[in-house]
This record gives structure tokens, C-alpha cells and sequence, in this order.
């Protein structure tokens, strides 16, 4: 990793050491990605089947996995693998069941009842990344909050051919429909429907390049679905000071740079002697990867800045937004008031980001590229959405529909004025 003094850096120099890797060219991208998604409205599942053979290699002639693969896959896994995915379960269903709001009901004037009330989103549709790592804990962390906020249809997508410990983990949440499809073409048969793909409400999951531009242009159609959030690829930020232990935030580091090559990683440090030390983590850990060529690709593009303190840290990783933050310093619940970007945090030397990805209980689905400074961490909120209520009686109507009145009149809405006045010259005549 690349390092670099932070006050001795123009502002400009500063932004530019904290700007994410190119992505593939935008325009180049949403043209592709935009063929993809006309083929399977026109199409159906004749383009979804023909892009599974170019994309994924697979000839098929129905996607929906049969019922027999979700016996296959118990019994091909091991019951200590199955006791520690019902152990994160479990963690995680706490987490989010404790994310239950109660009903609100305000009378904010005699006679004038206000409520807000939540429902679930009817049908959303999970979409788990194939490539080299089976991603069930992602599984776990969209089934999860989806069947407590009462969804009632649940569907899971993920590439040819899928991982029985996917296949278990959407079992375990009572997933009973899963589509053999990925990429692009998978989300806009989840967006839009085909003959075999039931659409769905929302879409949620991460995915490379294609499947976030499929995700957004899907979203923008007028009869698409909605998605969960804006993404890009994974990174992590550690704040550390002399007190941490170098290797714990080598192997942070080296827990996102493996994610892909276009991963991010950063540690801001106050000491020059831990991020050398670190550098040295980093290369010891590193040879003994299995994705160690991945995880030096994304060493290339990642940076250890050196800070005057940790006040200026905070400073530097609330510029950066970043997806994951992990905390390694002498007091870390002392920064964490003026944190304010970031998609989760990980506060201490025994809390390490892997915690989160899989069993902690908190959601690993989180807002990357910068995303953190407007947009939360999944949770339960994003399978329902909230609707206001109001009821007004013979009083409040009295009492307020004057005011309401003159209102409308100052702004120049003749029917909304006539839709009060009329119920107060009725008031007025039967009294």
C-alpha cells in the first residue's frame, strides 16, 4: 500500500487519494446493460435462457430450482456448518426483530388524530452474487428482515450453478422458490417478469458493475421494481493509533481486499512506525491467501495515510464515507460521536469487520462508493414502508378547517378550499 502524509497534501491532492477506482466506462456499461434489459422485456424467458448460456455457461431449459435441490443440499452439508449458519440465524433475527416500531397515533389538535402505521412490501426478490465464494450469509441477511417484516412472497436469484450451503441458508429462511439465473439478466427478469420469473416489488442484493447499472435502470422504468440501495464494490477504512495490534489490522484489510480487485482499503493511522508495521502485516498475511492475486490487485489502488491526530482521522474518514469502519485505537467509543459517514462501525480490537459479515447479528448489505453520507444500512425498514393516517372529527373540523381554508385560497386551490367549506356550511346547518 502506497502511503502518504495527509498535511502535506494540497486539497486537492487529499480528494484525489480518497476517490474509489474507476468503474467500468458509464456509458459503454449502461448501453450493454440496457440491450440486456429490452431482450428480456421483448423476450422473456428466451432471452433469460439464451443469456444464462453466454453469461454463466449453462444450458437450461427452466430456471426455477426443483424441490428436490433443497434436500440435496441438507443433506450434502455438514451439521456443524448447519449449527453455525442457525447460530448467525439466530443472531441476526434478534438484531433486526428488535427493529420492530410500534404504531404512532398523535392527536395534534382536539379532534384531530394522526397515525403511522407499517406494511410489509408484498413481493421482494433476493439476489445473491455467484463467482468464486458462495455468499449465504447474504442470503441470511435479506431472508432475515424480509420474513419478520411479513413479506409475502420471497424469491432468491443467484447465478448457475448455486451452492448447496445457498440453497440451505434460504431454507433455513423459508425461501421456497429460487431462480437458477444471474447477472443483469436475472435482475431485470426479477424487475420486470418473464413467463417463469413472477415479479417482484423490490429487488435487494449486492452485485458487480451490471447487476448495480441493471439494478438502477430497472428502478427507473414505469413499471419496474424498486431496489434497496445504490452500490459499488466493498472497502473498509481502520483508524488505528500506536495502541493496535498490526496484524489484527492487516488481516481487516485484507478481509475486503479480497472481496475483488476493485476493493478498497485505507488505513488512517497516527503513527508512521504502526503503518509500517502494518505494511509488514500485510505482506506476511498476504503470501498465505488463497486470494492473495485478488487481494494485491486491491492493495494496488489502496492507501495508508498518515494523520497529526485522531481528531484529523475522523475528519479524513468522514470525507472517505466508507462502507465498513473499524475503530483500533486506545478509547474507540470516544470517536464515535463525531462519526457520521458510515455504513457500519466496528468499535475495538476484538471486533473484527468478519463479525459483522457473518454472525454479529447487524446487516453486512451496506452503502458503498460514498452512499453512507445519504443512504443507511439495510434493516428492517427497507421491506416495509410506512403509511399515515388521519381522522378528522365533527370538532376538529370545526377547529381546524378554517385554517385549512385560508390556506388553500392563499394558494390560489379553489377545490381544496370547496372540499372544507363545503363540510362546514353542512356543520353549520345542522346545528
Amino acid at each position: 500500500m502506497r502511503t502518504v502524509v495527509w498535511n502535506e497534501l494540497t486539497t486537492e491532492k487529499q480528494a484525489e487519494i480518497l476517490q474509489r477506482p474507476v468503474q467500468m466506462s458509464a456509458e459503454s456499461l449502461e448501453s450493454r446493460v440496457r440491450a440486456i434489459g429490452e431482450a428480456i422485456e421483448t423476450e422473456g424467458d428466451a432471452a433469460l435462457l439464451r443469456f444464462t448460456a453466454q453469461f454463466d455457461g449453462t444450458e437450461l431449459t427452466e430456471v426455477l430450482l426443483p424441490p428436490s435441490a433443497f434436500a440435496a443440499a441438507e443433506q450434502n452439508l455438514s451439521d456443524e456448518f448447519k449449527a453455525a449458519l442457525k447460530n448467525a440465524y439466530d443472531n441476526i433475527y434478534q438484531f433486526h426483530k428488535a427493529q420492530q416500531t410500534p404504531p404512532i397515533t398523535v392527536e395534534t389538535q382536539k379532534g384531530v388524530v394522526c397515525e403511522v402505521v407499517t406494511r410489509p412490501i408484498e413481493k421482494v426478490g433476493l439476489y445473491i452474487p455467484g463467482g468464486t465464494a458462495p455468499l449465504f450469509s447474504t442470503v441470511l441477511m435479506l431472508a432475515i428482515p424480509a420474513q419478520i417484516a411479513g413479506c409475502q412472497r420471497i424469491v432468491l436469484a443467484s447465478p448457475p450453478t448455486i451452492a448447496d450451503e445457498i440453497i440451505y441458508a434460504a431454507k433455513l429462511c423459508g425461501i421456497d422458490t429460487i431462480y437458477t439465473m444471474g447477472g443483469a439478466q436475472a435482475t431485470f427478469a426479477l424487475g420486470l417478469g418473464t413467463e417463469q420469473v413472477e415479479k417482484v416489488d423490490k429487488i435487494f442484493g449486492p452485485g458487480n458493475s451490471y447487476v448495480t447499472e441493471a439494478k438502477r435502470q430497472v428502478s427507473q422504468r414505469v413499471n419496474g421494481a424498486a431496489i434497496d440501495m445504490p452500490a459499488g464494490p466493498s472497502e473498509v477504512l481502520v483508524i488505528a493509533d500506536d495502541s493496535a495490534d498490526p496484524d489484527f489490522v492487516a488481516s481487516d484489510l485484507l478481509s475486503q481486499a479480497e472481496h475483488g480487485a476493485d476493493s478498497q482499503v485505507i488505513l488512517v493511522t497516527t503513527s508512521q512506525e504502526m503503518a509500517e508495521r502494518v505494511n509488514a502485516a500485510l505482506d506476511y498475511w498476504l503470501a498465505r491467501l488463497s486470494r492473495k492475486d485478488v487481494a494485491t490487485e486491491s492493495l494496488r489502488h489502496s492507501t495508508t495515510i498518515i494523520v497529526d491526530d485522531l481528531t484529523e482521522a475522523v475528519r479524513v474518514s468522514n470525507q472517505y464515507a466508507p462502507e465498513h469502519l473499524i475503530l483500533q485505537t486506545q478509547a474507540p467509543r470516544d470517536l464515535l460521536p463525531s462519526i457520521q459517514h458510515a455504513g457500519s462501525v466496528f468499535v475495538g480490537q476484538y471486533s473484527p469487520e468478519s463479525m459483522g459479515d457473518y454472525a454479529s447479528g447487524t446487516n453486512h448489505v451496506l452503502p458503498t462508493y460514498g452512499y453512507a453520507k445519504t443512504v443507511s444500512s439495510l434493516g428492517l425498514a427497507d421491506f416495509s414502508k410506512r403509511m399515515t393516517i388521519q381522522e378528522i372529527s365533527e370538532e376538529g373540523l370545526k377547529a381546524l378547517g378554517p385554517i385549512v381554508s385560508l390556506l388553500a385560497e392563499k394558494e390560489l386551490l379553489d377545490a381544496h378550499k370547496l372540499a372544507v367549506d363545503l363540510r362546514l356550511e353542512k356543520v353549520k346547518e345542522r346545528a
